[in-house]
């Protein structure tokens, strides 16, 4: 009967937060069209400033540039900013279908924890799996997009900013959860609690910017 009450609450949020994510590809979208309205004038095809992994792919020397697959003139970074409005949405998506599997990990950690039952711990670790697959998948998507047209420096502590931060501490909170499982599970339940407290903190910040 938990077992079945927890899943309905999985449930229930997961319908909520794709009805989230529904309303905000809307706002997404308008937020990417004028940014490039606004830049689509800038001379400079990519950004001074990009993370390494774009740059690593994306930059003047990128292994992309360098190879010939994607040349860097107007008509491919055109085509490029497509491809990342694309990443990004599938990033959001997975993004909250994540959320939803950590929070229902919270609820099957908790109980296995109180109380050793076989078939619920093939559940949560049949759960952690998927979630944890969902989890580097939509970090990938991220780290891996192309770039912007433009990344200006802002001052200040902006929601980007903040939405930056956090994904540090989730980002190695869920490589620590997923590392210390076998081996320390006092170290697995503080990191994992640790992942959904500052990736749902991400999500929100994100959202209410």
């Amino acid at each position: 009967m938990e077992l079945f009450n927890t899943n309905s609450r999985a449930k229930f949020l997961l319908t909520s937060l794709l009805l989230w994510s529904k309303v905000s590809f809307s706002q997404g979208e308008d937020l990417f069209n004028s940014l490039r309205q606004e830049t689509v004038k800038d001379e400079s095809l990519i950004p001074k400033r990009m993370i390494f992994t774009q740059r690593a792919l994306w930059g003047n020397k990128g292994l992309l540039r360098k190879f010939g697959i994607f040349p860097l003139n107007v008509e491919q970074r055109e085509k490029e900013l497509k491809l990342r409005r694309s990443m990004l949405k599938i990033h959001q998506i997975i993004g909250y279908l994540t959320l939803a599997g950590m929070v229902t990990q919270g609820f099957l950690g908790g109980k296995l924890y109180n109380n050793w039952e076989r078939g619920l711990y093939n559940t949560h670790k049949t759960v952690g799996n998927l979630t944890s697959i969902s989890y580097f998948t939509g970090a990938g998507l991220s780290l891996f997009a192309p770039p912007p047209l433009i990344n200006k420096k802002s001052k200040g502590l902006s929601s980007i900013k903040a939405h930056k931060y956090l994904a540090s501490v989730h980002f190695s909170a869920m490589l620590a959860t997923n590392i210390f499982k076998k081996r320390n599970q006092q170290i697995h339940k503080i990191s994992a609690y640790t992942a959904v407290g500052s990736f749902a903190a991400a999500v929100l910040v994100f959202k209410f910017n």
